[in-house]
């Protein structure tokens, strides 16, 4: 299955809601699993009518984290910028916003939008916590799972995949570790990232400064699924890290502050996506 077409523009969709008002009504006395089926054949109905970036690899997934930088109107223009790297380059840029700004940034791009974490709840009791769901219809085409700023226990983020799963999100679980990334893709999500946490926001690649860790990540997570992407993140700021990334198997990278924090951020994606651009290998879709 393509994962990307989750929207349309606003012009194109009007604006409607993923799940229409007369969907909601007939599942509104149903159990929470019959809910959920309701709700994700309807939903993969419209899916199938719609048009949008679609998420191909190398992959670059910006996470705009909390960064003063990247809320509200603000992280609407980083997606725009994602957009138009996209447009020139044709690498697939996607952002992570901060949940309150997730449905304004899915509105006002093409880009593919992630959030940065959902909760293993189904609908009804979970007051303060985030429904996959909610995501979905809000415009997510995938999350984040477990980054080292938001690390939830194994059995978690097995629960996590599951439920993110049911609602056709795309997942992106983080590992601090080659043998957790191994742990992770037992549990068979889109892709495992792999970032030591002493490395985020450090300026200091993990691909230069620990190639062994990126090299045995993409070994072990191939070793037991191979189906499963690899993303290297943690301390990439500029081309010459990405490529490095890739020549030791990585399939695309994560990356916030050298981003979100360059004096200039478009120029500084630019130049993220250039250096995959000039990578030897296809550039593939999640289906490859």
């Amino acid at each position: 299955m393509i994962l990307g077409p989750l929207r349309g523009s606003p012009k194109e969709t009007h604006q409607e809601p993923l799940v229409s008002p007369r969907v909601k009504t007939l599942y509104r006395h149903a159990s929470a699993d019959r809910f959920l089926k309701g709700y994700k054949y309807h939903r993969r109905q419209i899916v199938g009518a719609m048009s949008a970036i679609i998420i191909r690899y190398p992959l670059i997934l910006l996470n705009l984290k909390t960064y003063e930088e990247a809320m509200g109107q603000r992280a609407i223009e980083f997606a725009r910028i994602a957009e138009r790297v996209y447009e020139k380059t044709g690498i697939t840029v996607a952002v992570a916003p901060q949940a309150v700004d997730l449905q304004a940034v899915a509105e006002s791009s093409e880009a593919p939008v992630f959030a940065q974490h959902v909760d293993p709840i189904k609908p009804g009791k979970g007051t303060g916590h985030i429904l996959p769901e909610a995501m979905a219809e809000a415009g997510c085409e995938g999350t984040l799972i477990s980054h080292s700023e938001r690390q939830l226990p194994m059995d978690i983020i097995e629960a996590t995949i599951k439920r993110a799963r049911e609602a056709d999100l795309y997942t992106v679980v983080c590992a601090d570790t080659v043998e957790k990334a191994r742990m992770v893709a037992a549990h068979s999500p889109d892709a495992v990232a792999i970032e030591p946490p002493e490395l985020i926001g450090s300026g200091i690649p993990v691909s230069k400064a620990q190639p062994e860790i990126v090299r045995g990540a993409v070994g072990a997570v191939k070793g037991v699924n191979p189906k499963v992407r690899v993303l290297c993140g943690a301390g990439i700021t500029d081309g010459e890290d990405v490529t490095a990334a890739l020549e030791l198997g990585a399939e695309g990278i994560l990356v916030a502050s050298g981003v979100v924090k360059a004096k200039d951020p478009a120029a500084a994606l630019m130049d993220l996506a250039r250096a995959m651009q000039r990578w030897k290998k296809p550039v593939t879709d999640v289906t490859g």
